[in-house]
């Protein structure tokens, strides 16, 4: 049909696409920021009173993309508070780095209930145009929520995969920049990292991707920032846009 619009001249070569799941597919980054913010806000003034988190700049820097215990030991460990890394069943608090990660998932899943996920329009629109041309699609997350929210959002449908945080869990996998995830989800697509894009928002997420081998890797900066841009393309990416409905393009036939 004229006009219908269709993949990128950047991903026509490519047989599947393997995207990130917060900030790229759900707009649930600020959910996440704002749970970080509650738990380190807590650490930092049971230390003794620090600068409050920052939910933009530190977000960025130390956790996006991180699993929940990375992304807690490298920010704590950035405002020198070396914290034991404690039990995997420690409960909410903020004495060990599991507790302060404990906290933030019941306030991220408290969020989540009150308020619900929206998701990128952009987004959906490629993963609806990539069905109909039938090239497989996959999400990565190091969030345990992803595939729930993917669900809950109906964006599940689109995808062949979901390589979330149960299943790096499950399997063992390292987290972002080791391009594990991605790679086992371009598995599950039976498809060679070289002939798949990745699509990310995350710097450790870009940096994955490159060291995946991929044959794509399309940074999503939507702050709008140059020195953001700049950022990803240092990390990685080969592209970068501010969304990802950027990846289609209007058919002529």
């Amino acid at each position: 049909m004229s006009g219908a619009p269709s993949p990128a001249a950047c991903l026509r070569s490519l047989r599947a696409v393997v995207l990130d799941t917060d900030g790229v597919i759900t707009d649930s980054a600020r959910a996440h920021a704002a749970a970080w913010k509650g738990a380190f806000d807590a650490a930092l003034e049971a230390a003794g009173g620090q600068e409050p988190f920052d939910p933009v700049g530190e977000y960025l820097t130390y956790v996006d993309g991180r699993s929940r215990q990375d992304g807690a030991a490298a920010f704590l460990a950035s405002r020198g508070l070396r914290l034991p890394l404690g039990e995997a069943d420690d409960p909410p608090g903020t004495g060990t780095v599991r507790a302060v990660a404990a906290r933030k998932d019941a306030l991220f899943t408290a969020g989540v209930r009150a308020d619900g996920v929206a998701v990128w329009p952009g987004t959906v629109r490629l993963l609806e145009v990539l069905r109909r041309e039938r090239v497989p699609c996959a999400a990565v997350s190091a969030s345990r929520h992803a595939t729930e929210l993917l669900s809950a959002t109906g964006v599940l449908a689109l995808l062949v995969t979901v390589v979330d945080g149960n299943e790096a869990h499950r399997l063992g996998l390292p987290g972002k920049p080791d391009p594990a995830l991605f790679l086992e989800a371009a598995r599950r697509l039976e498809v060679p990292a070289r002939d798949a894009a990745v699509v990310e928002d995350a710097l450790a997420g870009v940096e994955a991707g490159r060291r995946g081998g991929f044959g794509l890797v399309v940074g999503v900066d939507r702050t709008g920032s140059p020195a953001r841009a700049a950022d990803l393309r240092r990390s990685g990416a080969d592209l970068v846009v501010a969304d990802v409905g950027e990846l289609l393009t209007s058919g002529e036939g």
